[in-house]
């Protein structure tokens, strides 16, 4: 019976210590949310806006909105893109970065077009 009650005990550590390691990758994995305030005066002093608008709907630059990564790859992509010029971490920290990313999230989707009175009324012929 001792057996089978240190074995229960046993198990049950390994599961809170497997619990814990698991949790703390996670926190490191996860980071902090972004000040989209902040994101904003950066995505105004670094001329984003003369690539991708003011709105973050593109233009000569990839269109922004809505923006499907995850703050981690926005991150290593703006370090080193493939179509941009980039911006290393001596331009733009990771903070810094996680509140460009907090502001572009903020930003308004494009309306359907069906919700925009002149394309809703193309669309329907009349």
């Amino acid at each position: 019976m001792r057996n089978l009650e240190f074995g229960m005990r046993g198990v049950a550590t390994c599961a809170c210590l497997a619990l814990l390691v698991v949790s703390a990758a996670v926190s490191a994995q996860t980071p902090a949310a972004g000040d989209a305030q902040k994101g904003k005066e950066l995505y105004l002093k670094y001329s984003c806006y003369a690539c991708h608008g003011y709105d973050g709907h593109g233009g000569a630059g990839a269109r922004l909105v809505p923006l499907a990564m995850t703050v981690t790859r926005f991150t290593a992509y703006v370090h080193n893109p493939r179509r941009m010029p980039p911006y290393t971490e001596k331009v733009l920290s990771d903070a810094q970065l996680a509140d460009l990313f907090a502001y572009i999230k903020s930003l308004p989707a494009s309306p359907s077009a069906d919700q925009i009175p002149l394309l809703s009324r193309i669309i329907a012929g009349k």
